[in-house]
């Protein structure tokens, strides 16, 4: 008995395991139009409404999902395949489906300022061809760039000019110049880029204007001081110098592999604030909120009362003073008689 409830048990879980595995065949009514250079499979074959609504819709669509994809990849063993680094992989051909763009179509460049003027002037662009000839080494050599042709950066002698200092350092002027216009160059693109977006000059410091403002002054002042090895910590102060006011302390985070004990205490502190049932009241907090709402309804209050003026001749008869006639009011029950003020 207990070799036939074993061998029942068995047969049972097998069973079970071959009703959870389909097999890789399914039939369909209509075949599926398959795309393999997209991954992608048409079915155009009728959803039964009736077994949509009986059964569970979830349950369903994994069905549905489930034997489409097994068609996409018998679709795909179908192709032709190689063996990369002892993994089979299949030589998708080109797609057929043209998809959709994710993102909108780039929007053309602008045109920079030389363009406009190209065009404005009919100037055409010419090609020029990478290579030139070099007299002085007889061969054909690059216009630009490492072992150019003309290039005078290898030379060992420089001649002086007849109106320079005879002890000028001419290998370093020459460098410097060169720096120059570098940085010449990637202002102007950095400008033409600027240009055409509508933005202000990218930079830091004093922008190249004729004429700087005061807070331009301030700012390159800010950067000047604060560009040395201590960010600015032991420069004094200029007489009548403002602090500026753009600065401001930066945010300090915890680092993210320190001391584990002390995220531990945070994070069961931060546990047991969300699962205690009770709301945690800051009351210092709630007093200072308390009394800041008092005060600006008193204020409200206040400002509402103040300036209110009184109904003047709208009431008929006697007791109008100088503008009824007859004179003086009189004294009534709860009133204070008026006083005169003295000299002490």
């Amino acid at each position: 008995m207990a070799s036939c409830s074993v061998e029942d048990v068995l047969t049972k879980a097998e069973r079970d395991e071959a009703e959870k595995l389909k097999g890789i065949t399914v039939n369909k009514e209509l075949d599926l139009e398959f795309d393999p250079g997209n991954l992608l499979a048409f079915d155009k074959n009728r959803i039964d409404t009736r077994e949509f609504k009986d059964n569970k819709r979830e349950d369903f669509l994994r069905s549905l999902a489930r034997d489409n994809t097994q068609l996409l990849i018998n679709e795909v063993w179908k192709l032709p395949t190689e063996r990369v680094e002892e993994i089979i992989v299949a030589k998708l051909p080109d797609p057929t489906t043209s998809l959709p763009r994710e993102k909108p179509a780039p929007k053309p460049k602008p045109p920079t300022k030389w363009e406009q003027f190209a065009k404005l002037k009919g100037i055409q662009k010419k090609k020029k061809t990478n290579l030139v000839w070099d007299e002085v080494h007889k061969e054909w050599r690059r216009r630009w760039g490492y072992k150019r042709a003309k290039d005078d950066t290898k030379e060992w002698l420089i001649e002086v000019p007849e109106n320079a200092d005879p002890s000028e350092d001419q290998f370093a002027k020459r460098n410097k110049a060169k720096k120059e216009r570098v940085a010449k160059n990637e202002y102007n693109r950095l400008k033409n880029i600027a240009r055409a977006q509508k933005i202000k000059v990218p930079g830091m410091g004093l922008a190249p204007t004729p004429r700087q403002s005061k807070a331009e002054l301030a700012q390159a002042v800010n950067v000047a001081k604060i560009s040395t090895a201590s960010v600015g910590k032991f420069q004094d102060n200029l007489p009548k110098e403002k602090t500026p006011k753009n600065t401001g302390k930066k945010r300090k985070f915890q680092p993210l592999i320190g001391d584990f004990s002390s995220e531990k205490q945070k994070q069961l502190d931060l546990l047991k604030v969300m699962d205690s049932k009770k709301p945690r009241l800051d009351i210092t907090k709630a007093v200072n909120k308390q009394m800041r709402e008092e005060d600006r309804d008193s204020a409200q209050k206040s400002k509402k009362g103040f300036g209110k003026k009184g109904r003047r001749g709208n009431m008929s008869g006697k007791g109008k003073g100088k503008a009824g006639g007859k004179g003086k009011a009189k004294k009534g029950k709860g009133q204070k008689p008026h006083m005169k003020q003295g000299k002490r």
